[in-house]
């Protein structure tokens, strides 16, 4: 059985392109299938953060809006 990693990365308070840059470097630092959770407040990243999943060939699981900004589940590819 293999096991995966679930992290909660705290990336509010940080403009764009911020969260996707940060997003991106530690996702390269998982193995494939590790789950990544991202919370941040940028507006934008409902746009970043799904096309860097699909840019990179990450799964995103889900988007889910906060009272703050939104949190993003993403698998590693």
């Amino acid at each position: 059985m293999t096991r995966t990693t679930e992290i909660l990365f705290d990336l509010r308070g940080l403009k764009c392109p911020l969260p996707v840059l940060r997003s991106r470097k530690k996702l390269t630092a998982l193995k494939a299938g590790d789950t990544l959770t991202v919370e941040t407040t940028d507006p934008l990243a409902v746009i970043d953060i799904p096309h860097m999943c699909n840019e990179d060939g990450h799964t995103l699981l889900e988007t889910v809006a906060t009272d703050t900004g939104h949190r993003f589940r993403i698998v590693k590819g």
